[in-house]
């Protein structure tokens, strides 16, 4: 790792992109993500928003967990690692991956990249160095931590293949949705995947550390003839929900930072059963998932559209006025583009199946006064938010 050994005497470290990031916010709005220094908002978030979803946004997810696992068994150690069948992966090609713990509840998601034979790098939410050592045991693979020496840009947007072509990096016509190009910026080498996390047209460019600056400037030098903006992770959560992405430690518990019994979640709980392959063969968890998926449904996160403006923050949900408490809200948003209160909710299913009336009490504050009303909620299995122009190939150059 490129990381200083004495990185401990400073809590919270920086990323490549800082600098810049440092000089463009106008309200010192910083987080921390995996132990950086993250802007929450940069500038405006009305203007952020609509970055993403008009024109081409611009966003740091070097903090992002990232492990490179090679080695004669790596392809046989992700497989009974992941709930996923990977025989389908190949070289150049990206998936989207869960993992879970003997019991069958989640450890966490993310995203496999497969650069060649015997060769991954897995990104994912939270640290899971641990976890992957522990279930390595007997394996023929190496874990590597890479998540410092790595830096990375999200661009998405619209424009974003055109703004990255004008930028500099050729060869992206051709990159299909989960696809893998090694290209160049101007001199220097970038990896660019067709993957993001805004529902929308978008690249992630990988590069190392001492290119990230260079990077930066050649992606912003368009900004004469392109609208681009820098991000914060403000933005990032109303364009996740609008795509129906979830988010561990949010949306759901992690298993291994849950402490009450049952608190928990499976991946068929969070609406993530389609990426779970029970007939691959053995994997962890497998066992505990068999027998789930043989039994009622007793809950699932589910998409729901409230009506009305008021604002949605924490909310239970009824299965009729003043019925049963049936779930809560777990993340809500106001959706711009929509015009609609949209969200993710933990709902429990009555005989199997979810509840054919949905009612949320919204309780909010009018000039210091509190207040509740009652709102009609409607399901969906569809993401809120997925235009055309996502997948196109090529994409329209704007």
């Amino acid at each position: 790792m490129s990381i200083p050994n004495d990185h401990f005497r400073q809590a919270i470290q920086h990323t490549p992109f800082h600098a810049r990031l440092a000089a463009l916010t106008q309200t010192e709005e910083w987080t921390v993500w995996n132990g950086c220094m993250a802007p929450r908002v940069l500038d405006k978030l009305s203007t952020e928003y609509f970055a993403v979803r008009s024109s081409c946004s611009v966003m740091d997810m070097s903090p992002m967990e990232k492990y490179r696992i090679t080695g004669a068994d790596a392809y046989r150690f992700l497989d009974r690692l992941l709930t996923r069948d990977l025989s389908a992966l190949r070289p150049g090609r990206v998936t989207y991956v869960v993992w879970c713990n003997d019991e069958g509840k989640l450890i966490d998601d993310g995203t496999l990249f497969q650069f060649g034979d015997g060769d991954y790098r897995l990104c994912s939410q939270h640290h899971q160095f641990d976890w992957l050592m522990t279930s390595a045991m007997g394996f023929d693979v190496n874990i590597e931590v890479e998540t410092h020496d790595v830096a990375a840009l999200a661009v998405q947007g619209p424009t974003s293949y055109s703004v990255l072509t004008e930028a500099g990096i050729a060869g992206l016509e051709d990159l299909r949705p989960f696809g893998i190009a090694n290209l160049s910026c101007q001199d220097f080498p970038v990896v660019v995947s067709r993957t993001g996390y805004t529902g929308d047209l978008g690249y992630e460019v990988w590069v190392s550390p001492e290119n990230a600056l260079p990077l930066w400037d050649a992606i912003f030098s368009v900004k004469s003839r392109y609208d681009v903006h820098a991000i914060g992770l403000s933005t990032l959560e109303m364009v996740r929900i609008e795509a129906g992405f979830i988010m561990p430690g949010f949306d759901f518990n992690t298993a291994e930072s849950t402490v009450r019994a049952n608190f928990d979640r499976s991946p068929y709980e969070v609406g993530l059963g389609w990426v779970v392959n029970l007939d691959k063969g053995q994997f962890t968890g497998r066992k505990a998932l068999v027998a789930e998926s043989k039994r009622p449904a007793k809950r699932r996160l589910t998409k729901i559209t409230i009506e009305g403006n008021k604002p949605v923050g924490e909310a239970f949900i009824y299965n009729k006025k003043g019925g049963k408490l049936v779930g809560e809200i777990k993340c809500a948003v106001w959706s711009p583009i929509l015009k609609a209160n949209i969200a993710l909710a933990d709902i429990e299913y009555i005989g199997g199946a979810l509840p054919k009336k949905l009612w949320a009490r919204l309780d909010y504050q009018r000039e210091l006064k509190w207040m509740s009303a009652w709102a009609e909620c409607r399901p969906t299995n569809k993401p809120f938010y997925s235009p055309d122009h996502r997948s196109a190939t090529p994409p329209s150059r704007l």
